[in-house]
């Protein structure tokens, strides 16, 4: 009796600490974990006269490649659909993909004695866009790296890439740019997880930075065997260059998993 009262118990703790397990990986970058998230933003007040919008869902991804005993190849992807008006006066509005960006990192599967994973390799920039106002034209090469360290419930780090550009349209701005993206996230036993981040960018060409601040709450559910995690959060320009967005922006995300 008392077997077939505990039973039930003892495997609702062992899903729960499963999809803990699960939204804390979540949080490392280079963890070996296959997903794939669709993150969908909301930004306004953009342009020299501020009455711009766009809506932004960006499919992002992220499959690990075992090489050897002791690497992972994980290869990330981002590609953003688009749909936006206003943006430069007399434009109108605009629906597409943007440039899509593809990076490599090279990770060692253990942590370093202190407890630091990371990982490095490049990041590659296609001009994939569909529309000049979605993209900039151009091919960009550069290095990509990751260093976190998870402690307890907490993970902290900083992912950063340089992209410069290799080729493209002639008559199109070059490109120099460095995107440096701190993260501090939270995990909690039930699979709840706080994020606070910014995804800060540096346009070398025209000395201008642009520094979203994210903050995002995320739980983590089970559909029969398929783990999901749902994303809902704010973002405020703390710096932004002329023509993009200002002030206050949305983020809600879905991110499907596929544990080994």
């Amino acid at each position: 009796m008392l077997a077939c009262a505990l039973s039930p118990c003892a495997h609702s703790q062992s899903d729960q600490a499963g999809a803990q397990d699960l939204a804390k990986k979540l949080s490392n970058p280079v963890a070996s974990l296959i997903s794939v998230p669709f993150q969908f933003n909301y930004d306004q007040n953009i342009g020299p006269t501020r009455d711009g919008e766009k809506y932004l869902m960006n499919f992002q991804p992220v499959i690990p490649v075992s090489i050897g005993q002791d690497w992972n190849l994980i290869v990330r992807t981002i590609l953003p659909v688009a749909s936006q008006s206003d943006i430069v006066p007399g434009a109108g509005s605009q629906t597409g993909l943007g440039d899509t960006t593809q990076s490599f990192f090279f990770s060692p599967k253990a942590p370093t004695s202190g407890g630091w994973i990371w990982g490095v390799g490049p990041a590659a920039l296609m001009p994939t866009a569909t529309d000049r106002l979605l993209g900039s034209g151009k091919w960009g090469l550069g290095p990509t790296a990751v260093v976190l360290k998870q402690e307890g419930h907490w993970t902290y780090g900083m992912l950063a890439n340089h992209i410069w550009s290799v080729g493209g349209q002639s008559n199109r701005a070059g490109i120099s740019s460095t995107f440096l993206q701190p993260f501090l996230s939270y995990n909690t036993s039930n699979a709840w997880t706080f994020t606070l981040q910014s995804e800060s960018s540096y346009d070398w060409k025209h000395t201008q930075w642009s520094v979203p601040i994210n903050l995002m709450t995320a739980k983590l559910v089970t559909f029969g065997k398929q783990p999901v995690q749902f994303q809902l959060g704010v973002r405020y320009w703390d710096h932004a260059i002329e023509s993009g967005p200002h002030g206050w922006g949305v983020r809600a995300g879905v991110v499907l998993l596929f544990p080994r």
